[in-house]
């Protein structure tokens, strides 16, 4: 048997109790079987014989059976449908057994002069199934009675989905009641699934009548159970749950679970990314592994939050070595620290520079030749750069130009740029910027056949300066929450998702793409405040006031993917569209020189403004007056 262990016999009984309960309860089994046949105990002389010899024959071989089945090593407390399985079977083989040792190894050794009758061996098959099953089921309802009275005391909960998850966790939380959560049902939109019984909890009803369960069974706690629900489902049991003043928590993920990341019951806060959440991304390990394993790789803008989360999944793929580039010290030196500690075995190189140095990186390069660039050092903030346009040009344009010429001068065989959803027909500088960094990426990947791309992203939720963030920290000093517009909508990724999308267009690109993800809908901003006011725990309103500022210098209220000229195609990932960029503009080398001159040369915005719109011709700019710019960096940065 699967479960035996090679050691004394009685080493490991779990229950001395049952081993005795069994070698009482199986001789009598043989007796009552006896009995039943001759109806009585006058069996004669001859059946007396064949009743003690086949006693003493087939008693052992029966606890012997559920020995090696593992049945006094089980914790029959907690018992289920496994420990049902292997009792069922060795009862099984213990009837068998009985009826070899009476019907033919007695008669044919000699040992009685005739064979036991073929009803007393059914029967004591029978009765000995029956006998091993007994005690312990009792010893499973005892300790079910225990775990009742204790659930009894616990927090109702409401379990949302009867599917694998809603199964894992109700399972879960009967077996430990210490956990505080006594699941009374589930709610499923599987009309199919309503009335029937899981872990003999019944299936009430669907999502929709959340608020009506809520108040009938008394519930305490909404447990969302369904790992892949959309965000548009957890937003519906979330606000369905705050109407009536119930907690929500959410389960992990099942791989998570299933990879012992995680315990079952490992329930938290459902967070504003479960609102947003799409079909998770998987990233093809095999395909992005060229890109790192056994190679260097260098990653600007490393300490930022997209650069870091790219060097904590570069480390996975066991690169040569990472080369950490970035401008501010104290930012590269935390992500050092971490990657030291949780990837030891991966050599990390810390380098303090910045992009626009272009003999600095020139050495970096020369020094280290990595084989693959990702570039994120960026300057990403709309209102911030439309009072800092130089600044913009200089490390936008000017530092992609030096980072991604350097590349191809210097032998890197592939190069990643992040861009943004803002460069599709800008309205800005940043996006503006981005969008001729994109054109400069192009252009280079063409003149020198490189595997060069740039990545397009939406909003970043959890990077710094991001929206969430804000809110919390209006939300954690009481508000108000300030929004530009009741009809701005963003697209939005998280940031483990970026990175994802940045390995796979590095591994599939083929030279001046565009890549992007395929973020579902646009999110409105308005609802993304209020719903993380009511994951506070507070009412928009009466705790939480939101107000409408005004859309600031540059900002438009939809975000774009594509130009017209654009056209999206599938690629291998269902997840990642690709697009090639549209006709480079004439003379955009000059161009971008100019600019860049007049960049450092302390030229006025409002010309850098005309000559970024002439290399840029989707680029209409809004142009903004000094007290607006000023009121639009002074939001930003409150």
């Amino acid at each position: 048997m699967p479960d035996a262990v090679r050691q004394p016999f009685g080493t490991h009984l779990r229950n001395r109790y049952l081993f005795a309960s069994d070698v009482l309860l199986f001789a009598a089994s043989v007796i009552l079987a006896f009995a039943i046949r001759f109806e009585g105990f006058e069996w004669g002389p001859e059946h007396s014989l064949s009743a003690v010899v086949y006693l003493l024959a087939s008693l052992p071989v029966k606890i012997l059976t559920l020995w090696t089945s593992g049945l006094y090593r089980r914790l029959w407390r907690y018992a289920g449908l496994l420990e049902l399985e292997r009792l069922i079977l060795a009862s099984a083989i213990s009837g068998f057994a009985g009826l070899v040792i009476g019907a033919v190894v007695l008669p044919f050794t000699g040992l009685t002069d005739m064979r036991v009758p073929l009803s007393v061996l059914f029967l004591d098959g029978l009765f000995t199934g029956v006998f091993a099953a007994l005690p312990r089921l009792a010893v499973r309802s005892y300790g079910r009675r225990g775990q009742r009275r204790r659930l009894n005391d616990a927090r109702r909960a409401l379990i949302v989905g009867a599917g694998a998850a809603g199964e894992l966790i109700v399972k879960e939380l009967l077996a430990h009641p210490q956990l505080g959560l006594n699941p009374i049902g589930f709610v499923d939109d599987d009309v199919s699934k309503h009335g029937h019984r899981m872990h003999d909890r019944l299936v009430l009803g669907s999502l929709s009548g959340i608020p009506e369960l809520v108040t009938q069974y008394d519930i305490e706690e909404v447990i969302i159970a369904i790992p892949r629900a959309s965000g548009q489902v957890v937003r519906q049991v979330v606000r369905a749950a705050l109407e009536v003043g119930v907690n929500t928590r959410t389960i992990p993920a099942l791989s998570d679970i299933l990879a012992g990341r995680v315990a079952v019951a490992s329930l938290r806060q459902v967070e504003i990314q479960d609102l947003l959440r799409r079909e998770p991304i998987q990233t093809d390990l095999e395909q992005v592994r060229v890109l790192a394993t056994g190679e260097t790789v260098l990653v600007t803008g490393a300490g930022g939050s997209i650069g870091s989360e790219l060097c904590r999944q570069l480390a996975r793929l066991e690169p040569a070595q990472i080369l950490m580039l970035g401008h501010g010290e104290n930012s590269i030196f935390d992500v050092l620290a971490e990657l030291n500690e949780r990837f030891p075995n991966v050599t990390v190189v810390p380098l303090i520079a910045d992009v626009r140095d272009r003999e600095r990186v020139r050495q970096i390069f020369q020094r280290y030749r990595p084989y693959a660039v990702f570039h994120a050092a960026a300057h990403k903030h709309v209102p911030l750069m439309e009072g800092n346009l130089a600044e913009a040009v200089t490390n936008n344009v000017l530092g992609t130009r030096n980072v991604a010429e350097l590349s191809a001068e210097l032998g890197v065989e592939r190069l990643v740029m992040i861009s943004t959803d803002k460069a599709v027909r800008p309205t800005n500088v940043m996006g503006a910027t981005k969008r001729l960094a994109e054109q400069i990426v192009q252009e280079v990947a063409q003149t020198h056949g490189r595997n060069f791309v740039a990545v397009r992203f939406g909003n970043v939720l959890g990077s710094r300066g991001s929206v969430v963030p804000t809110f919390l920290r209006q939300i954690a000093a009481g508000g108000p929450v300030t929004i530009t517009h009741p009809e701005m909508r963003r697209y939005f990724m998280t940031i483990p998702e970026a990175v994802q999308l940045v390995l796979q267009a590095g591994a599939i690109g083929r030279g001046g793409e565009v890549f992007v993800l395929n973020m579902g809908e646009p999110v409105k901003i308005l609802d993304l405040a209020t719903d993380l006011i009511r994951l506070s725990g507070l009412e928009v309103g009466e705790d939480i006031e939101i107000r409408f500022t005004g859309t600031r210098p540059g900002e438009k209220l939809y975000e774009e993917l594509f130009f017209d000229s654009e056209s999206a195609m599938p690629t291998g990932h269902p997840k990642v569209l690709r697009a090639k960029n549209g006709v480079l503009p004439i003379g955009l080398s000059t161009g971008v020189d100019l600019l860049v001159e007049g960049a450092r040369g302390g030229w006025a915005d409002d010309r850098l403004r005309s000559l970024l719109a002439r290399l840029v011709p989707d680029f209409h700019p809004v142009a903004a007056t000094s007290e607006e710019t000023a009121e639009a960096v002074e939001t930003a940065s409150a």
